[in-house]
């Protein structure tokens, strides 16, 4: 356990089914002016999770305007066009409402709506040129509708720019959501693959984060019971998605996964999705990290077994009397069951149109975007390891 460590969360999250009602009266709406992000497929005005909001901000007192441009893998012109908008509109504050990818793009358009020049120009990594923008952000509300990505709690965002095949994380104290409204009563219109999906992003940023070498008490215990949680209620969620108890406790893990991504950090299982999908951005992101994590953590728990038993028993796996070997593998056959349990089992990279000729790319990529995540991960992996691991993914 690391036990030099520096705790930061500066969100205010409103928790609980029913909550959303509150955002018509919260006395911390950061503005009069709302910038309200939202996804292409149109599910937000279908379900009238948009109409909800628009409402709720007039009667707290906010007028609002509508961005619908975002993707499931965001793009960094459509963050670039929804801060022209947001200028345009003189809007004061920014407010994603969906799955991550919109609140994702809700943060990134907060950051260049008061910022000149490119988005990758503030990149740190990549072909990104490392500004700092010194304007800050607008501030940002996050009204997640899945449980996956944990972003309503953490100042992270993943951009895409497709050019140079680059998915990239980035974030400062300036894109932590100042407002974040957790409803699960918005979660239960999400199909079973999205919730499968969603909610395999969360366990792994919880696993992630409990292996990191920046790890520290507070995001151990919240990554543990966010693993345990999810192991649990998953696989309840994807058959029945009405369960309002198993939406409420996914909810919670994932939130608790995006405190968990603020106080310790991922590692390069996420650099290497990352750049899956920015060649492949039919991948969802979820069904990415699904597909390359047997291999991937197999190969740390085979070198580096000592936090693994931990993650085991979150999961329920029986250990005691076990080697140390062997209760580290204990959670490679708990991730199995899971997987097949959420109903993923059967995703393979080539029905996404990977090639075993992309792989040797795809390991250059990730250290080339996501390189910093290598340096968190608990064994020290080189280009040649990644492409073993994707070797192993694919067979």
């Amino acid at each position: 356990m690391n036990l030099d460590f520096t705790l930061y969360m500066p969100t205010r999250v409103l928790f609980g089914c029913g909550k959303l009602a509150e955002l018509g009266t919260t006395p911390f709406l950061p503005g009069k002016k709302a910038l309200i992000v939202i996804g292409a497929s149109g599910a937000m005005r279908k379900h009238g999770y948009l109409k909800q909001v628009v409402q709720l901000l007039k009667k707290n007192g906010a007028d609002s305007v509508v961005y619908d441009k975002i993707q499931p893998n965001p793009l960094v012109e459509h963050v670039e066009e929804g801060a022209k908008i947001a200028r345009r509109e003189k809007c004061d504050f920014v407010l994603g409402l969906g799955g991550g990818s919109t609140i994702d793009s809700a943060k990134s358009i907060a950051v260049m709506a008061k910022n000149p020049g490119r988005y990758w120009d503030y990149i740190l990594s990549g072909s990104g040129k490392g500004k700092t923008p010194t304007k800050g952000a607008l501030p940002i509300v996050a009204i997640p509708t899945t449980a996956g990505t944990g972003t309503e709690a953490d100042p992270w965002t993943v951009i895409t720019k497709t050019d140079t095949n680059e998915k990239i994380g980035w974030g400062n104290a300036f894109t932590f959501p100042t407002l974040s409204i957790v409803d699960p009563e918005l979660m239960v219109s999400v199909p079973p693959s999205q919730t499968a999906y969603t909610g395999m992003d969360a366990f792994f940023h919880s696993v992630e984060c409990y292996l990191a070498i920046c790890n520290q008490p507070t995001s151990d215990h919240l990554a543990l019971e966010a693993v345990s949680l999810i192991t649990k209620y998953l696989p309840i969620a994807v058959k029945d998605g009405g369960n309002l108890e198993a939406r409420t406790k996914l909810a919670w893990a994932n939130t608790e996964a995006g405190m968990c991504e603020s106080f310790s950090c991922c590692i390069s299982h996420h650099s290497m999705e990352h750049a899956l999908s920015a060649y492949f951005p039919n991948v969802p992101h979820g069904a990415g990290l699904t597909m390359l994590s047997v291999a991937y953590f197999s190969y740390l728990a085979e070198r580096n077994p000592s936090r693994f038993p931990d993650l085991a028993r979150a999961m329920g796996e029986k250990i005691d009397g076990l080697s140390k070997k062997d209760q580290a593998m204990a959670f490679i056959t708990g991730l199995k069951k899971l997987i097949r349990r959420a109903g993923l089992k059967e995703h393979k990279l080539s029905e996404f149109g990977v090639q075993r000729s992309d792989l040797r790319k795809m390991a250059e990529n990730s250290f080339h975007t996501m390189g910093k995540l290598f340096e968190l991960t608990p064994i020290k992996l080189t280009v040649d390891d990644a492409t073993a691991i994707y070797e192993r993914a694919f067979q």
